[in-house]
Parts: structure tokens; sequence; C-alpha cells
């Protein structure tokens, strides 16, 4: 059995995969130590400082296509126009 070259060379670039590197790989289901570090789809990590609440929130549609119309961050801008917003 010939010796299979390195996927990275000395500065860290991957180099492209072969059919023969292709051939030698294993399912992730083969190590099942690595099981806990795999997410499902859709599904998130835990967050790190868990302080927002998710909620319903009803909206005019002029109000929402605005906010949506500016990008992503929209949510967090609304959060933003609600802080400064708020009373007391």
């Amino acid at each position: 059995m010939r010796k299979r070259k390195p996927l990275t060379d000395a500065e860290g670039e991957v180099r492209e995969l072969t059919a023969e590197d292709f051939r030698h790989m294993r399912p992730l289901s083969d190590f099942p130590e690595l099981a806990e570090l795999v997410r499902k789809r859709g599904e998130r990590g835990p967050q790190k400082a868990p302080t927002k609440q998710q909620v319903t929130l009803r909206l005019d549609r002029d109000v929402l296509d605005r906010f949506r119309s500016t990008g992503p961050g929209w949510q967090g801008r609304i959060n933003e126009a609600l802080r400064k917003a708020r009373v007391g």
C-alpha cells in the first residue's frame, strides 16, 4: 500500500481531493465520540448568554416591510427601536 499525499501543505492550504481520497473516507457514524458535536438540520447550539425571549408580535405590514427592506439584522433594529421608545 503506498502512502497517501497529505491533505494540507506546509502553509496549511488544503489540496484538491482525489478519487483515492474519497475511497478512504469514513462516515461520521464511525466516530460515536463525535456525535455530540454534530447538530441536526435546523438545530441551534446553546446560547452563550440567553438574554432574549421569543415572542409573537403583530405589526402593521408597512412597518414590517420597512424594517425588512433594510436587510439582514432587521429584527435587531426593531428591538433597538422599541428600546429607544420605551417609557420610564
